[in-house]
């Protein structure tokens, strides 16, 4: 069973048990103290721990996730990967255990031909928190597990808590048996390495206090509304329905493994280190695939520094697998081929993926020769002199000069049998401070120091923010920050960040983005360039300081740009408007999951499944701009939660409120929603709305983008020109220009499948005079041929099959054929069995022959394929491949 198959028969069962299938979030985690989303349920955090209301009493997902901490494991074991995928299904407050542990096993075993996973009863063990009769009474009372199949154990693995006072609770879990040949019997208490745990179900039903450890702590009662949170881990489950060993087998993975093997010609377990080596690769190439993907690119800190640290990782593995040559990009879309199936946005994304992750590769290839040189030199002196510890400089010049992560430095000293001081490695990145903080300026407010914030917001309370009342106030500067720490004053050119003790700024939230204006003084003036709130109640602006001196306790005008805000608004309540046209058009479960919208654009993320119609994106149009034409009012009112819930208002998913909301209402009860952004006050004034884009975001979930008012009536007019000019030099009516394109692409089409069928006639007329007078490379019938343009690798495959078949099964043969399609060379080399057992293969030649053309290839020993960037050395590499065969002969 694929892996797709697997997370959608996941989300099927249980939207058929009623939950709401929530889409996977982001990897970038919006926690600020988790880099990435690290277990299924952190997007739902809030919910189960009661910090905020659920927007649905029961959910399913299946959750992207990301975790490094054991990062030098991978490759080594069977379990450790950076990425994984997480199914999960959550009740908050609905169903508890009663219902949680049934549907568990239901899915479980149910038969594959009945839509579930089918996995055999005598196979399955469950465990239980050693006090939790309620569950095992569930386990073998209601689901009729056999008792002897349900162990009790203690807290140390059955009981689940944050690690501090909050819900805790007891843990159930599901294990299948791999069978004697890997471990010993008894159960998952006896042995876990052959009892591979698949499901664990958390029962969230206590509060827990402060004090104790993870197997002891004060319980302080019951929770007022129990939770569940389960989780499944995907590749898991996978390995074990497709009869894998290890996660790296699996149809999502094991593909990068096979292309890598095939670059670096080798055979996947036929060496340890090399295996070892080859699933470093398959995990860090999608790693880094899905957080590119998910607009995460390499760099020196945070996720940043991450991605690059798993990136670099992979291309030094290809190196020590023999791989000279770029490789990255090329795995990469093997990998995004087989994830698309589940995240078929990384389908239209691609192209910017590879060329983040080319880009990388080539930067590190510079370096990663004289790097290495300059390490194995240090371990060498480190040595030669006694010792067994790199110096600090060492580390730090591989850093800052050449771009290897400390971690990496590590790891490679380690190989060789040193360590480095790394201590002495963090003090002198302590020394960079200033380099530091001048990267903080160039960043947006919210990554300053909040340290400094939160005394501002101690000293002088919330910012007086006025955003919604006017676009002007008279305010005093409380703060200059710049990077990291507050200072007294900047001048002319500098970026900082200003405090005041009141605004007219929006700050960016809830998908609108910040306002732009000037900040204004006796003697000087500031342009502001974002605004943030870093901490809650305070609003902070990024300016650039125009003319004189912006110093603390100066008072100032803050006036927002009156036009910027006009197309703010409009912006923002034709997201509403789109909203609510959509939800009309389609039905109620179109619903928002996202959104984001500047000056005359935006963009609207909604649950839906498959892509909207002509005539479905046509009435949504319609119905927006009906809207706009009558002219509804727009109304906002403050009021709790629960009324606004009553009120009919929605409330969106990932949107953090609270205990008092903004309910914003365009025409009443045709879009009643929860918002902090600013409106017009009329419809009308949102102006012309043009739909420009849809498209799929992932699974379940699509994209619609729009630009309002003068853009889009300068949109409408740029189409308006177009078709003049279209018409114009067509020679015909604007009624008639479809049907005049649709006849020149159509003739088109016609003119480059005639000129395909002719090239690739003209290429297989070669087949005869090739196989008739074969080069003699000692003993071994060597035909070589260009071949010239050619439609696709399928001709030059077609062709030296036919040379192949002509030659004979009597004398060792080759043949080797080239062409450029597209303007890119390719090679396909083709062998028969005496010339490979003469020890000629198809796969070493056809390397030899695209790293003359600065490529790569790989396949078979009787059939193998290549390219590169050269076409103009197409000649010297057919050339190549005969000198190998001599070479591969002779030896």
């Amino acid at each position: 069973m694929e892996t797709a198959e697997i997370r959608r028969r996941w989300l099927s069962f249980f939207e058929g048990k009623g939950h709401t299938v929530v889409p996977s979030a982001s990897l970038v985690s919006p926690d600020p103290t988790l880099l990435f989303t690290v277990a299924g349920m952190v997007p739902f955090i809030p919910y189960l721990t009661g910090r905020e209301p659920a927007p649905f009493e029961r959910a399913t997902s299946v959750q992207k996730c990301v975790r490094t901490l054991d990062i030098e494991e991978v490759g080594k074991t069977t379990r450790h990967g950076t990425f994984f995928q997480m199914n999960g299904n959550f009740s908050f407050g609905d169903y508890f255990k009663e219902k949680a542990i049934p549907w568990a096993w239901e899915l479980v075993t149910t038969p594959q031909d009945q839509g579930g996973y089918g996995f055999a009863v005598e196979d399955l063990w469950v465990t239980v928190y050693e006090e939790d009769d309620e569950a095992y009474r569930i386990w073998t009372r209601d689901v009729g597990v056999a008792p002897e199949r349900v162990q009790r154990l203690g807290a140390g693995t059955n009981y689940w808590s944050t690690g501090g006072p909050g819900p805790c609770g007891p843990c159930s879990e599901i294990f299948v048996d791999t069978g004697p040949a890997n471990g010993r019997d008894g159960g998952p208490a006896v042995d876990e390495d052959r009892y591979i745990e698949i499901w664990n179900l958390v029962f969230m039903e206590f509060e827990r206090g402060e004090g104790g450890d993870k197997n002891s702590f004060p319980v302080l009662g019951e929770l007022p509304r129990k939770n569940i949170d389960t989780g499944m881990g995907l590749e898991r489950v996978a390995y074990l329905l497709q009869g894998k060993d290890n996660m790296y087998e699996i149809d999502e993975v094991f593909p990068v493994i096979e292309a890598a093997s095939a670059m670096a010609g080798v055979r996947y377990g036929a060496d340890h280190d090399a295996d070892v080596r080859l699933r470093v690769v398959a995990d860090h190439v999608r790693s880094g695939l899905m957080l590119v993907g998910d607009g995460v690119r390499p760099g020196n800190e945070g996720r940043g520094y991450v991605l690059r640290r798993l990136l670099r990782r992979a291309v030094r593995a290809m190196r020590l697998l023999g791989v000279e040559e770029p490789s990255l990009a090329q795995l990469t879309r093997v990998s995004a081929e087989r994830m698309a199936r589940s995240y078929p946005e990384l389908e239209a994304d691609l192209g910017r993926v590879v060329e983040v992750v080319g880009t990388e590769e080539e930067s590190f290839r510079r370096t990663l020769v004289s790097g290495t040189t300059i390490l194995d030199t240090a371990v060498r002196e480190t040595k030669a002199a006694g010792g067994q510890q790199v110096p600090a400089a060492r580390a730090f010049q591989l850093h800052d000069t050449y771009g290897f992560p400390i971690d990496l430095t590590l790891e490679m000293a380690r190989e060789q049998g040193v360590t480095v001081d790394e201590q002495g490695f963090r003090e002198l990145m302590t020394e960079q401070k200033e380099r530091a903080r001048a990267d903080a300026r160039s960043k947006r407010t919210g990554a300053a120091a909040v340290g400094a914030y939160r005394d501002v917001l101690s000293a002088s309370g919330p910012t007086d923010w006025q955003a919604y009342t006017t676009l002007t106030t008279t305010s005093s500067v409380l703060a200059v920050v710049d990077g990291v720490d507050p200072v007294p004053s900047a001048e002319v050119g500098r970026v900082v960040e200003v405090v005041l003790d009141r605004t007219p700024f929006y700050a960016e939230s809830g998908g609108q983005s910040a306002d732009a204006g000037t900040l204004v003084w006796d003697g000087g003036s500031a342009e502001v360039l974002d605004v943030q709130r870093p901490v809650k109640g305070l609003v902070v602006h990024q300016v650039r300081v125009l003319d004189g001196e912006i110093t603390q306790g100066l008072q100032c005008e803050a006036a927002v740009d009156p036009q910027w805000r006009v197309d703010a608004c409009q912006a923002h309540s034709g997201t509403h408007v789109v909203h609510a046209a959509l939800r009309q058009v389609l039905g109620p479960s179109a619903q928002q999951s996202g959104s984001y919208n500047r000056p005359g654009y935006l963009r609207l993320d909604f649950g839906w499944k498959g892509g909207l119609s002509a005539q479905q994106r046509r009435d949504v149009e319609d119905v927006a701009n009906l809207a706009v034409r009558d002219d509804l009012p727009v109304s906002a009112q403050w009021m709790t939660l629960p009324e606004a819930k009553d009120f009919g208002a929605l409330a969106l998913f990932g949107e953090t409120y609270g205990e008092e909301v903004r309910v914003v209402e365009i025409g009443g009860p045709w879009s009643r929603e929860l918002c902090g952004g600013t409106h017009v006050r009329r419809s009308s004034q949102v102006g012309p709305l043009v739909v420009t884009g849809e498209s799929s975001v992932g699974a379940g979930n699509r994209r619609v983008e729009a630009v309002v008012g003068v853009e889009g009536f300068r949109y409408l007019a740029r189409e308006r020109d177009l078709v003049a000019q279209l018409t114009e030099l067509m020679g015909t009516s604007q009624g008639d220009l479809v049907g005049r394109v649709g006849d020149m692409v159509g003739r088109l089409r016609e003119a480059d499948r005639e000129l395909a069928r002719t090239r690739t006639e003209r290429v297989l007329a070669a087949a005869g005079p090739l196989a008739a007078a074969p080069t003699d490379v000692f003993g071994v019938a060597c035909a070589t041929h260009d071949a010239g343009e050619v439609a696709s690798a399928d001709d030059l495959r077609a062709l030296a099959l036919d040379v192949r078949g002509r030659l004979g099964a009597e004398r060792p043969s080759v043949v080797a054929v080239g062409g450029v399609a597209k303007g890119r060379p390719l090679v396909v080399v083709a062998t028969n069995e005496r010339a490979r057992e003469w020890g000629v293969k198809a796969g070493a030649l056809v390397r030899t022959a695209a790293g003359v053309l600065g490529g790569g290839g790989g396949g078979k020993d009787d059939l193998a394929q290549g390219g590169g960037a050269d076409a103009s050395r197409l000649g010297e590499a057919l050339t190549a491949v005969e000198h190998q065969v001599g070479a591969a002969v002779t030896s």
